[in-house]
C-alpha cells in the first residue's frame, strides 16, 4: 500500500522518509523497515489482504496551538518527528509471538485547517482506522488531542456496541499530571479533552491516574466525580505503599473484570521530570518507567485496547532525547503486546 496523501490540498503531511530506519541486514530487522507510508483511503484493503497480521496505524499531531492557549511552553510540535525517529530505530520486541504491521499515515497539517477542524480529522482518523480492523498509536502534539482520538475511539465503541447486546462500556484510561478537564470558554486548549469527552459521551467509564496535587482544582475534581470518574492521585499512589499496579487494581479491579475497548491517553508530565524533562510543564514526582510499565503492561494484558495516545513531549526542552525514547518505548509496548492481534 503506498502512500497517496501528497496532494497539496489535503490535510495530512506524509512522514519523512528518511526516519523510516534500516540497519540494511536481514539478521537485525528494525521497526523503521516493518513500517510503510500509507493512506487511510486504502488502509481496508491492505488490512483485508493481510488477516493473519496485528495492524498498527500510526499518526503524528506536530500541532501545539492547544498548548498555548491554554498557556504552556510550546515545542510539542516537534515531537512526532522525535518519537518517530526513536521509535523506528527499535527493534522489535524479543517475546514477539505474532506477525504485525504498522502503516505510518503521516502527521495532520496545521497549516491546513482550523484547531476544531484538526480534531475533527484526529476523530476521523482513529474511527476509521479502528473500523478497518487496526490498532491506533497518535503522537502529539498538545494534550488538547486526547479529545480528538478518545473521540473517534468512542463514535467506534458505540458503533460496535449497538450491533452486540453484550458489550460492555468502553474505558478511557489518562495518565497525566493534570485533571484536563477546563471548560471550552478559552478555546480547545490542551487543558480541555476530558471536560469535552465527557459532555460529549457521558457514559464512558473514565479513570485518570497520578494527579498531582499541587497543579489541579478541587472543583475540577467535583465535576469528575459527579461524572462517575474516578481518580488516583500521585500522593495516593505513594501513600499507599504498594507498588503502582497493585494500588491501582484496587481502584480499577471491577471495570478489569472481563476484556473491554479501551483508549489509554499518556501525558508525559505524568513521568517524574528526572525522566521526562521534555514536556510543558513537568514536576519531579512524577511516575518512574519501573512503575508505569508493570501497569502499562496489566493494562494491555487484562483490557482490549485498541488505541493509544501519548502527548505533551516538548523536544526543546529535552535532554538528550531521554523524553521522546520514553515515549517511544510506550508505543514499542503497545506494539509488543497490546492492540487486536
Amino acid at each position: 500500500m503506498g502512500p497517496t496523501q501528497n496532494k497539496t490540498n489535503s490535510p495530512w503531511r506524509e512522514t519523512e522518509l528518511d526516519l523510516f530506519f534500516s540497519k540494511q541486514d536481514p539478521d537485525d530487522p528494525r521497526l523503521g523497515e516493518i513500517a510503510k507510508p500509507a493512506s487511510l483511503t486504502t488502509l481496508s484493503e491492505a488490512i483485508a489482504g493481510a488477516k493473519n497480521l496485528a495492524h498498527f496505524v500510526i499518526a503524528g499531531y506536530p500541532d501545539d496551538e492547544g498548548i498555548r492557549l491554554n498557556g504552556g511552553r510550546p515545542g510539542a510540535s516537534e515531537a512526532p518527528k522525535t518519537i518517530r525517529r526513536s521509535l523506528y530505530k527499535m527493534t522489535p520486541a524479543l517475546n514477539e509471538d505474532s506477525d504485525f504491521a504498522i502503516w505510518d499515515i503521516g502527521n495532520v497539517d496545521p497549516a491546513k485547517l482550523s484547531l476544531a477542524d484538526r480534531h475533527d480529522l484526529g476523530s476521523s482518523a482513529v474511527e476509521a482506522a479502528l473500523e478497518a480492523g487496526a490498532n491506533w498509536i497518535g503522537l502529539g502534539g498538545g494534550h488538547d488531542y486526547g479529545f480528538a482520538e478518545a473521540n473517534g475511539f468512542l463514535n467506534w465503541a458505540k458503533s460496535k456496541a449497538s450491533a452486540q447486546s453484550t458489550a460492555t462500556r468502553p474505558l478511557v484510561i489518562n495518565f497525566d499530571a493534570h485533571f484536563d478537564v477546563r471548560p471550552t470558554t478559552k478555546g480547545l486548549s490542551s487543558g480541555t479533552p476530558f471536560f469535552r469527552m465527557l459532555e460529549a459521551h457521558p457514559e464512558v467509564d473514565f479513570c485518570e491516574i497520578g494527579i498531582q496535587a499541587q497543579c489541579n482544582s478541587k472543583k475540577h475534581l467535583s465535576w469528575l466525580k459527579e461524572r462517575g470518574a474516578r481518580v488516583l492521585t500521585a500522593e495516593e499512589l505513594e501513600a499507599s505503599g504498594q507498588p503502582m499496579v497493585t494500588a491501582t487494581l484496587a481502584l480499577l479491579d471491577d471495570w478489569l473484570l472481563k476484556p473491554r475497548p479501551t483508549f489509554i491517553s499518556v501525558d508525559i508530565d505524568a513521568f517524574s521530570s528526572a525522566v521526562a524533562p521534555g514536556c510543558s510543564q513537568s514536576w519531579a514526582n512524577g511516575f518512574m518507567p519501573d512503575q508505569f510499565f508493570p501497569l502499562f503492561d496489566l493494562l494491555l494484558k487484562r483490557c482490549d485496547v485498541r488505541a493509544l495516545g501519548i502527548y505533551e513531549v516538548s523536544p526543546p526542552l529535552d535532554q538528550d532525547d531521554r523524553t521522546s525514547k520514553l515515549a517511544a518505548l510506550i508505543a514499542h509496548r503497545m506494539i509488543s503486546r497490546g492492540g487486536r492481534r
